[in-house]
């Protein structure tokens, strides 16, 4: 099965007991691939794991393709430029604004911290395709666009205010895209609807073809959402 998890936010325990819950395979003849929407890190309160969430993205190796949020944009830049400072600049540099950077240096070493940053450069693309059963899907952090479209890093990154309105309304053309960065809470006010009775939740657009994935976890209030593309079930924690 292919399934797509949306925005995590340090909740290395939500994230941990949803791969249980939908008893996600890594390996062998059945194996499962898992598509994460970005915004690993970042938030998550006084559970906020960020080293949980990385070890685990980790251990799952090719059976997970994650795409890369705003967050972890934000922090990679963060570890790197702190990493080049010499010692006295450090003292006077500014505090990451987000809890990941200190909770991350209390169990992993500079190197480690670099190696993430590189990880997170290196290996999360801006947009992801899948051709799955005729059907052709779409994957990014705000926004989606046309394979043959290259985008600014901020339009996937962040969206862009000028069009936002009008991909929700009609999405990308030939493709079914899924997204987060915005919290669905918000989005009764577009033409759409929540997939679920219960709130938050994944919502969809009135064309069918735009999943907005990002139900507020890594706050108290918020859930985990995951989607199976095979089947169309959802699940949250």
């Amino acid at each position: 099965m292919h399934y797509v998890i949306g925005d995590i936010h340090n909740d290395a325990e939500r994230f941990n007991r949803m791969l249980d819950r939908i008893g996600f395979k890594k390996s062998g003849a059945d194996a499962d691939h898992l598509y994460l929407l970005g915004d690993l890190f970042d938030r998550g309160g006084a559970a906020a794991d960020p080293v949980g969430v990385y070890f685990t993205v980790l251990g799952l190796g090719d059976s997970c393709t994650v795409v890369e949020g705003n967050h972890e944009r934000w922090l990679a830049a963060y570890i790197r430029a702190y990493g080049l400072l010499p010692a006295r600049a450090k003292k006077r540099h500014p505090p990451y604004p987000y809890e990941s950077y200190a909770l991350l240096r209390e169990r992993l070493t500079d190197v480690d911290l670099l190696e993430l940053a590189e990880w997170i450069l290196r290996s999360m693309p801006l947009q992801a395709q899948l051709t799955l059963g005729g059907q052709r899907y779409l994957f990014a952090h705000a926004m989606t666009s046309p394979p043959t479209t290259e985008e600014t890093d901020t339009y996937y990154l962040m969206g862009r205010e000028d069009n936002y309105d009008s991909f929700l309304l009609k999405g990308t053309a030939g493709f079914l895209s899924f997204c987060g960065h915005q919290h669905t809470g918000g989005f009764a006010s577009y033409p759409g609807a929540y997939c679920d009775a219960e709130r938050p939740c994944v919502w969809r657009n009135a064309a069918g073809n735009v999943y907005m994935m990002d139900c507020g976890c890594g706050f108290a209030d918020g859930r985990l959402a995951c989607f199976c593309l095979e089947t169309g079930e959802r699940f949250y924690v």
